[in-house]
């Protein structure tokens, strides 16, 4: 999925303007290929194990994308998530829920958590790409814990994004965040007064894009 209704834009070295989600340098093999790099399990086990020195009481973190579950066979994946898991660290998987998982073949993702960022019509993709109703329920019914996690702009909830959102969270019944569609503070500003409300109405949880209040997306904070 590219998401190129959320309209993030992103300019190539080839002079191209990229439009798609806000990590599309993460997914556009043709124009940002060139500056991605092979990682294996020690790369990231070493990157673990720094941050736990400096960091001594991490107890939690987030695999975000792209869409990570693209390597939920791949076996450097499955040793730093075993890596992780032994020294007791909270994962947490943040997916697009497009991608279905073999809990029996890799019982590791019984340990972790998922947040299923299911995409909605904002996004611009096909329905029936984003929405798979069997890996939803597969989840679910599997991890250790599962939330839903949609990303809202006001002007689509204005279009009925709430009944979207109310649909597929039929498949599931568990937890549901609402995050504002937002690149920089501006935006997210202009956001949140809305989706706050929305989510009270509801009874979901806002959730809050810290990093983009710090950092005003700015990449690599």
């Amino acid at each position: 999925m590219t998401c190129s209704g959320f309209g993030s834009s992103f300019m190539a070295d080839d002079g191209v303007e990229v439009m798609g989600c806000d990590s599309a340098y993460a997914v556009n093999k043709e124009h940002f290929s060139h500056s991605w790099k092979s990682i294996d399990a020690s790369y990231l086990i070493h990157i673990l194990d720094e941050h736990t020195e400096e960091y001594p009481f991490l107890k939690n973190i987030v695999l975000t994308g792209g869409e990570p579950l693209l390597y939920s066979k791949d076996e450097s994946f499955l040793e730093f998530l075993n890596y992780a898991h032994n020294k007791n660290i909270r994962i947490t998987i943040e997916t697009n829920a497009s991608i279905n998982i073999d809990f029996k073949t890799y019982p590791i993702y019984k340990n972790i958590v998922f947040a299923l960022s299911v995409k909605l019509s904002n996004s611009g993709e096909k329905k029936d790409l984003r929405i798979k109703n069997d890996v939803i329920k597969n989840i679910s019914n599997n991890a250790k814990d599962t939330f839903f996690k949609f990303t809202v702009d006001s002007a689509s909830l204005s279009k009925g994004l709430g009944k979207e959102i109310k649909e597929i969270t039929k498949i599931a019944d568990i937890e549901v965040y609402c995050m504002a569609l937002s690149q920089n503070s501006l935006e997210l500003r202009k956001e949140e007064k809305e989706l706050v409300n929305f989510c009270l109405i509801n009874g979901y949880t806002y959730s809050d894009r810290l990093h983009i209040r710090l950092n005003d997306g700015e990449r690599g904070k």
